[in-house]
């Protein structure tokens, strides 16, 4: 919600370049192939920040600028780029599509004040679609919705419309509506100007024309005008005063109504066109500029003091105590580690000195740039409410707050998925093996959802992502970036385990050696959870019969049981442990014996409880020409999947299935072979099943 204070208490730097309230740090995201990059390269064309159109299928993107991302024609990782349109600065992160790097579009809408939600208009509301609208609601980002690839036959805005009426519980509010449709499409109407915006086909786009609607489409235009009167009625007295009274609104009155029920997250206004056919990009921009917030109307940036853990709130402006979020580490090859970072308030100068709540440590701000992709443009200060980089941040990672040293706060930090994938890696020869494990460090730091750990029992080297495309894309980046040439095991699917019922446990451990032996003694009773609840440990000792001194020991023990103490080896998940007695020797006792007893507990209780695997299920969404729907189906179905949905359009046909990870191994080629390359999927991490018995016994006996 706007702040009134916003207008009274804010002050601003004079050295500004842009004022604060004409600032906006958008986001464009959506589902796999829905041309967000295309529409982020109009964007730069149009606002005079580059003088070509790049195009994703020709590997000329300017914002696709990492050679695999030119090559597999997808955008791997968000880039950032500044532009300005109508007096207005636009700080722009065009984000990837594909589920494997939703990380990137996790960090990315923790630091934006808006987005532009792409569609596809053939494809609708896709599985993806579903994934960042909901990432989007859960930092409360305000959205304008773009229904893209107009020109496409099979078309349909008012399907696409519905579709996210009904499939993301949200209210559109078309403000543009096409004019004409597939083929024949050649511009928008303007719903509330109530005029009509059209280009020339074949053009570059910079030259349309803005005329009265066509006769046989003003019907239409006043409907959809009534329609969005209606909707912004609902939350807007002044409006529903008029509307009830029958009262003719001005274009001003919607205009201010539409920007302060967007930025509530009540409506979601609604533009259309065709990116690639240079139509309509320009009056999204304009929806952009008029409808999404500035920093300025975030006004109260909440966090906590680091010392106390008591709530604290920071307000914008250029005058306020410094802070910021580090939001992406990268490893830049011609100036080394950078860090992207967003100022919430104060200003960012460089060689400050600033507080990290994390390491406890104060550090100093090196060289900040403002980047346009991989180009890095000097900047001697940054701003509240600008998106910036800092070189040579050695201690900064994802998540980090910088602060003033004077008024310290920890801003919220950034929340991500665990990997589903995993598989081995290893040099090819021993002398390359110190180069790939640099290189691996580098790659977690830089990516929070990239794991990597050893296997005890074969020594192996694993690491873990997201899915086979974010591992293929990792081992190709550390030949490529690090010229390592590494061999990779078949990826193995992450499983987990969960408790079948209640269990207790009283573990001693008992050591005796010359002098101090070791001795540690506890008393568990654990359960099993409901889903999402995680691992958590409560202590219920009385009497001092275990010193408080151990109690920390003994829950480190149990979680690090639980991280390796299921069927062959999986983690634990979703279960309480109560610590009900134990006993101490106050001579051999030690946290180290404690630790070990904790351990030990938990691993006896969990064998006696018994063990279930569980799965991660994947959401698949297949589009097929009709012809082979039913060799799609019958192929889902051996791989142990269940059909949830079937939708029929007018040129294919889209299949919502559940169907576990480890089936869908090499799924990509196998639906080419089916369809004679005509069909396409995508799937994301949906949520944990129970392994069928059969298949958990050959789990359980490759683990052995």
């Amino acid at each position: 919600m706007i702040s009134p204070r916003a207008t009274t208490e804010y002050r601003e730097d004079p050295a500004r370049p842009v004022r604060l309230a004409c600032v906006r740090n958008i986001g464009i995201m959506a589902h796999i192939d829905a041309g967000k990059t295309t529409l982020s390269e109009r964007i730069l064309f149009y606002t005079g920040v580059s003088h070509r159109l790049g195009e994703v299928h020709e590997g000329t993107a300017t914002l696709d600028w990492m050679a695999q991302e030119q090559e597999r024609g997808i955008t791997i990782t968000s880039a950032a780029t500044t532009c300005t349109w109508d007096g207005h600065r636009v700080n722009l992160i065009d984000t990837p599509g594909h589920v494997d790097f939703t990380a990137e579009v996790e960090r990315s809408l923790r630091v934006l004040d808006g987005a532009v939600a792409v569609f596809c208009a053939v494809g609708g509301v896709q599985s993806q679609s579903e994934t960042v609208w909901r990432q989007a609601r859960k930092y409360r980002v305000p959205l304008v919705a773009f229904v893209n690839k107009m020109d496409r036959t099979g078309a349909d805005f008012g399907r696409v419309v519905e579709q996210i009426r009904e499939r993301l519980g949200a209210t559109p509010v078309p403000i543009l509506i096409p004019v004409g449709r597939e083929e024949r499409f050649a511009g928008v109407i303007d719903v509330i100007g109530q005029e009509a915006i059209l280009y020339a086909d074949g053009e570059d786009g910079f030259e349309f024309q803005r005329v009265p609607i066509p006769e046989e489409r003003r019907a239409e235009a006043a409907r959809a005008r009534e329609h969005l009167v209606a909707c912004l009625a609902e939350t807007d007295e002044a409006i529903l005063e008029k509307y009830l009274g029958d009262v003719p609104v001005d274009n001003d009155t919607l205009h201010a109504a539409l920007r302060r029920a967007t930025i509530d997250c009540d409506v979601v206004p609604v533009a259309c066109g065709s990116a690639f056919k240079n139509k309509a990009v320009q009056p999204l921009l304009d929806a952009v500029v008029r409808y999404l917030p500035s920093p300025l109307d975030i006004w109260d940036i909440k966090g906590v003091d680091p010392e106390t853990e008591q709530p604290l709130t920071r307000h914008v402006g250029d005058r306020q105590p410094f802070s910021a979020l580090a939001f992406k580490v990268v490893t830049d090859p011609f100036v080394g580690r950078l860090a992207y970072f967003r100022v919430y308030s104060g200003v960012a100068t460089q060689g400050m000195e600033f507080y990290n709540p994390r390491t406890r440590r104060r550090e100093r701000l090196g060289r900040l740039v403002q980047m346009h992709a991989n180009r890095r443009e000097n900047r001697d200060r940054v701003f509240s409410g600008d998106i910036a980089a800092v070189v040579g941040a050695r201690d900064l990672t994802t998540g980090d707050t910088l602060c003033d040293c004077q008024a310290p706060i920890r801003l919220e930090a950034l929340t991500f998925p665990d990997p589903v994938i995993s598989m081995a890696i290893e040099a090819r020869s021993s002398g390359e093996r110190d180069k790939l494990f640099h290189a691996i460090d580098l790659m977690t730091q830089e990516d929070p959802t990239f794991k990597v750990r050893t296997d005890p029992e074969t020594g192996q080297t694993i690491i873990s992502g997201m899915g086979e495309l974010h591992l293929d894309i990792i081992r190709d980046r550390i030949l490529r970036e690090h010229s390592v040439d590494a061999l990779v095991g078949r990826p193995q699917v992450s499983y987990r385990g969960r408790l079948r019922r209640a269990a207790d446990a009283d573990m001693r451990f008992v050591r005796q050696t010359g002098g101090h032996g070791q001795y540690g003694h506890v008393v568990i009773h654990v359960e099993p959870q409901p889903r999402n609840h995680g691992v958590t440990v409560e202590n219920r000792i009385v009497g001092g019969r275990v010193p408080k001194e151990y109690f920390p020991a003994i829950e480190r023990g149990i979680r690090e049981a639980a991280a390796t103490g299921g069927l062959a080896g999986y983690p634990l998940i979703d279960l309480h442990v109560e610590i009900l007695d134990g006993s101490h020797h106050p001579v051999d006792s030690s946290e180290l014996a404690f630790k070990v007893a904790g351990s030990m507990a938990l691993k006896k209780a969990a064998a006696d409880a018994g063990v279930t695997l569980m799965e991660p299920v994947m959401k698949v969404e297949v589009t097929t020409p009709d012809d082979f729907l039913g060799d799609v189906i019958g192929d889902l179905s051996s791989r142990r999947g269940h059909v949830n949905e079937v939708d029929s359009r007018s040129e294919a046909v889209t299949v919502m299935a559940s169907v576990p990870l480890a089936e869908i191994f090499g799924y990509a080629t196998a639906l080419r072979s089916l369809s004679k390359g005509r069909a396409s999927f995508a799937a994301e991490v949906s949520h944990f099943e129970d392994v069928p018995q059969s298949v958990q016994a050959e789990i359980v006996a490759k683990g052995r």
